[in-house]
């Protein structure tokens, strides 16, 4: 270890998943920071109480590098952290999404961040992304058992969350069934378009202040990944987006971007330098998993049993007197939610701006 080097402090635990879990094998991967995130975040605008809840903040223009940030070490900690540390975030979250309501302008219908239905869409969304990134630009799929339990540990993902875990699919069928069934309630207005494309821009908006051969290679990484984004999207969301791109593009980005990743995830100080732009904060969670150190208790807990060892309630409860102030403040005195839940995550995601 050289002088410079920071030394890698070993997590409390395993958190809620093994070392050689799929979930650990697919969230590790280069793919997942780079452009599973980025599907995910351009696909969830297409329901729209959830593009209601961020539209509304404006924060994926004002501020999308520190919203992405935040995002990308939320997943990877409860991929990679240890339980107190996912427990904690947890709970901090669901206090964040408390002061998303108001009333979806289409339908004029209350919106909430934390309505189960939402927050399943996003989980789902989420873990399917990655998984799809992973089997499109990295290694491939995975053995069917690895599969199925890949979406076994998503339903315990969904304890953390204030969706029902027996209702996350458990197979590749129930995943295809899963979205089938959220067809007719997907939607894309003006500002979901507007959205999605400027999400689908990260890389320029997320690298916006980088320097050096970062910047240079900006509008490349922003080509590449939007590219390869769009190509892993099914065609309907596509259309409902207005997202246009030729067969031809599908077809060729696939190989150039399997070989980019795969360069970029065997070599260790090239991974560690691209997650670094996007995330900082996320190489002191998942590197114990890539040296292979083991955390001082050699232990896998249930979310259940790290809430009850801490004193958490779970999600579902936790925010529902924050949830009553902000209804009271938006729906009765006609004034904007408070930012209490946002200055809390402050100390376990990191600083707002």
């Amino acid at each position: 270890m050289t002088k410079n080097k920071p030394r890698i402090q070993p997590h409390e635990d395993y958190g809620f998943f093994s070392e050689d879990s799929p979930t650990r094998k697919v969230w590790g991967y280069a793919t997942t920071p780079l452009i599973g995130i980025q599907r995910a975040v351009v696909i969830e605008e297409l329901d729209p109480h959830l593009l209601a809840a961020v539209h509304n903040t404006g924060d994926n223009y004002a501020r999308l590098p520190t919203r992405y940030a935040r995002t990308v070490q939320y997943f990877a900690t409860v991929a990679f952290g240890d339980s107190r540390t996912i427990t904690k975030m947890a709970d901090v979250l669901v206090k964040i999404h408390s002061k998303a309501i108001g009333v979806e302008p289409v339908s004029g219908n209350h919106y909430d961040a934390n309505d189960p239905d939402s927050q399943l869409w996003i989980l789902i969304t989420g873990w399917h992304s990655v998984l799809k990134a992973y089997e499109l630009y990295g290694p491939g799929k995975l053995t069917e058992a690895e599969e199925n339990q890949y979406w076994a540990e998503c339903a315990i993902a969904a304890e953390l969350q204030t969706c029902d875990p027996a209702a996350v699919p458990r197979s590749r069928d129930e995943v295809r069934a899963y979205f089938e069934a959220w067809r007719p309630k997907v939607a894309a207005s003006e500002a979901a378009q507007q959205m999605m494309d400027h999400l689908l821009d990260g890389a320029n908006h997320v690298l916006v202040d980088a320097t050096g051969f970062v910047r240079v290679m900006r509008p490349i990484m922003n080509w590449s990944l939007r590219k390869g984004t769009i190509a892993s999207m099914p065609h309907y969301q596509r259309q409902l987006g207005g997202i246009e791109q030729s067969p031809v593009t599908d077809l060729l980005i696939r190989p150039y971007l399997w070989s980019l990743f795969t360069v970029v995830d065997r070599v260790g100080p090239v991974k560690r330098y691209v997650v670094r732009q996007v995330a900082p904060g996320l190489l002191s969670v998942v590197e114990p998993h890539w040296q292979g150190i083991d955390p001082l208790n050699p232990e896998v807990l249930t979310p259940a049993e790290a809430r009850e060892r801490d004193g958490f309630t779970t999600p579902s409860e936790a925010h529902l007197g924050l949830r009553a102030r902000h209804a009271q403040r938006v729906f009765g005195d006609k004034q904007a939610p408070s930012d209490e839940g946002l200055v809390e995550s402050q100390s376990a995601l990191g600083r707002l701006a």
